[in-house]
């Protein structure tokens, strides 16, 4: 009985003495999957694939993209989403200088002083608190589809006045004001041209002159306006100075010029500064901080030119030559102060509802 006692001694003490000493493997660390963070854009927004895939890598995010509609409807559905305390997305691309002070009127987005904005003019800084940080500008103004006037033997309208006139009748798409950018950019122009005692009584003149109104900038462009794929009924739309060159180098058969030209008159545009901001309340502060030092990066500024047809608030930004070469430049465009824009907008807008849609 000792004997066999004493065996079994040994043997556990052999057993534990074989264990001492020895570091039990290391578990591989869990793959830490990554955080989502979603961005809310007007539709017209687009950025190369590869750009995001980097994105993504460098800071294991996955974004998520909402197109929400016009700037103007984007806008709209975040104030709405905003009431219930917690936002739709955690950054909000896309709205503009006409609709910028109705933005911060509703305090929907978070300050962020980025980097570089020290290096942005501060022409495109509008908003002195940094919660709309700007991206990228264009100008808002008329386009005609150049083979329509050649075939009816028309000359383009060479002036804001030129459109009441009989022969133009019926050939102008515009978009409401109150849904849309370009058509708020469209109205404000206007406004600018003709002044608060005149302005109504222009476009009293092209609603008897049969201007067609649409809700949004993608349904005036594409379906309505002669000169894009939709072939509609209006030769002449409310559209951007740089949609000639998105037709020349995204055109089906290679062309040598651009099927459709833009009336840049002075003060027959308007120019269009376009914001990011951080949406306030959400949990991924952080992330959408490290998404707008992306988009104010020199590759997201570069890529947006052929993307979007904008021009990039950082100067130090390269211009492709397709671009430069088809895009018109007003060398005027109509100018408010922002603080009257603040101050009037919705009056502006609930003015000229009555006097076209009633």
């Amino acid at each position: 009985m000792i004997k066999r006692s004493l065996i079994f001694g040994v043997l556990v003490a052999f057993l534990l003495g074989g264990c001492v000493g020895q570091t039990p493997a290391a578990s591989p660390s869990p793959i830490q999957e990554p955080q989502v963070l979603t961005v809310m854009t007007h539709d017209s927004f687009a950025v190369s694939a590869e750009l995001v895939q980097q994105f993504e890598t460098e800071n294991n995010v996955k974004v998520n993209f909402i197109k929400g509609g016009d700037a103007g409807t984007t806008l709209n559905r975040l104030i709405l989403t905003s009431l219930g305390g917690t936002p739709e997305a955690d950054v909000f691309y896309g709205l503009d200088n006409t609709f910028l002070s109705r933005a911060l009127e509703q305090d929907l987005l978070e300050a962020y002083d980025a980097p570089a904005l020290a290096q942005i003019p501060a022409e495109f800084q509008l908003d002195p608190s940094h919660r709309a940080l700007p991206v990228d500008y264009g100008d808002v103004c008329i386009n005609y589809d150049k083979a329509w006037f050649q075939e009816h033997q028309l000359p383009v309208p060479q002036s804001l006045e030129d459109l009441t006139k009989p022969e133009y009748a019926g050939l102008l798409v515009v978009e409401n004001p109150a849904t849309s950018s370009p058509g708020l950019s469209f109205l404000l122009a206007t406004i600018a041209t003709f002044g608060e005692d005149g302005w109504q009584s222009y476009w009293q003149a092209l609603k008897d002159n049969g201007v067609v109104v649409v809700s949004d900038w993608e349904t005036a462009y594409y379906t309505n306006f002669s000169g894009s794929s939709g072939h509609g009924a209006q030769p002449m739309v409310v559209s951007y100075a740089s949609s000639p060159a998105a037709e020349l180098i995204y055109a089906e058969t290679p062309l040598t010029e651009a099927p459709t030209g833009s009336i840049v008159a002075d003060g027959a545009c308007w120019r269009q500064v376009e914001f990011a901001g951080i949406l306030k309340g959400t949990p991924n502060r952080s992330l959408a901080e490290k998404f707008i030092d992306f988009m104010l990066s020199q590759p997201f500024q570069e890529d947006m030119p052929l993307q979007m047809f904008v021009y990039p608030v950082l100067p130090s930004a390269k211009l492709p030559e397709a671009f430069v070469k088809s895009s018109e430049v007003p060398q005027k465009p109509a100018t408010l102060d922002p603080e009257l824009i603040a101050e009037k907008r919705e009056a502006w807008v609930q003015a000229w509802t009555e006097l076209m849609l009633k």
